[in-house]
């Protein structure tokens, strides 16, 4: 019989999550009293849509074991170097917030500090990351400091849950809106099994909100009832659901993809344009949307100059070293330092 209890069905969720590493325990004991060689836990995640998934972690027996085991692991060797793809960037900010009793105060920046590492998972092992989290964590005093740690254990074990459940899933692709609102309801109850409401609506309100959105976007774009002026007002009532910078996103990104069809209609028109833009942004931003596509029609004209003595240098028949030398000289005629990077990052997917 399922249990119908919220708690009931957390305790169901921890017992199902700890078992794998209970029968882990007895067989490493069994094999030590064999005198075989112990295995160490390994895990296995990868790296999809801003964020790190779980996707399974064998335990001594090939059992699944929880990733939160490693918080905390002392015989771990880090290199001094950050992986490559973190060379250059530097470690979000924000996230050590604590309140005046030393208690951590949970954001949005400490999991956007935890994905920071995560996300250079298959370059560092899930112990190497885990350890240089910790280490960035030993800024924060204690109790502040445990917590953290407790949290990002808790948080690498809803991953992992996570994780399980979208395999249970299948093809996203293949969902009906029934089953993806009942997936989205039960990755958002995961969160709420794995860590505390506080942390829970820290880490995932925006996302949650968003999800909210995209579920109803959805079912208004469904509703053969509804004609485009009522959907369109739906939709703007749905985004009135939204975190502030969210919906201010969305009316920016509105106001210049109208902007980008009334600049085509009004082309032969500056000053109507630049009146059209005035209404809309307000003087300044007017003033510099004119510099902008001033700026960029000139750009244009000389790319196509560019292009053209570039196309015919190379079909010179060059040696490749004289050939770049001659290219490198042909950019420096035509662009500044700044606009020959951009120059040459457009050469070199063409």
């Amino acid at each position: 019989m399922i249990p119908d209890s919220p708690l009931a069905m957390k305790s169901l969720i921890r017992f199902c999550a700890a078992l794998p590493v209970i029968i882990a325990v007895i067989v490493a004991f069994w094999l030590f009293t064999t005198d075989s060689q112990e295995t160490t836990p390994s895990a296995n995640f990868f790296y999809q849509s801003g964020q790190t998934v779980v996707v399974a972690e064998q335990g001594p027996a090939g059992g699944r074991s929880a990733p939160s085991k490693l918080v905390g692991e002392s015989a771990v060797t880090v290199p001094k170097t950050l992986p490559a793809s973190l060379a250059g960037t530097s470690v979000p900010g924000g996230w050590a917030r604590t309140d005046r009793l030393g208690n951590l105060i949970p954001t949005a920046h400490l999991r956007q500090m935890f994905e920071y590492f995560l996300s250079a998972l298959g370059e560092e092992s899930l112990q190497q990351l885990v350890a240089r989290i910790g280490s960035a964590l030993a800024a924060l005093g204690e109790p502040a400091r445990s917590q953290a740690l407790a949290t990002l254990g808790s948080y690498l074990d809803y991953k992992l849950a996570v994780s399980e459940l979208e395999q249970a899933y299948g093809d996203m692709t293949d969902l009906g809106p029934d089953e993806m609102q009942r997936r989205m309801a039960e990755i958002h109850g995961l969160r709420r099994t794995w860590l505390d409401a506080a942390t829970a609506e820290a880490f995932f309100a925006d996302d949650e909100a968003v999800d909210r959105f995209q579920m109803e976007k959805r079912r208004i774009a469904r509703d053969g009832n509804l004609t485009a002026e009522e959907k369109a007002a739906a939709l703007r009532k749905a985004e009135s659901s939204l975190p502030e910078p969210l919906r201010e996103a969305r009316e920016e990104t509105r106001q210049f993809a109208e902007y980008e069809q009334v600049r085509q209609q009004l082309a032969g028109d500056p000053r109507a344009l630049q009146a059209w833009r005035q209404e809309v942004f307000g003087a300044e931003a007017a003033d510099r949307l004119a510099q902008l596509e001033k700026e960029q029609r000139e750009w244009d004209r000389r790319w196509q100059v560019y292009s053209v003595e570039r196309n015919r240098l190379m079909s010179s028949g060059l040696a490749a070293q004289e050939r770049q030398e001659a290219l490198d000289r042909l950019r420096a005629r035509h662009f500044n330092e700044t606009e020959r990077i951009r120059a040459e990052a457009l050469d070199s997917i063409r």
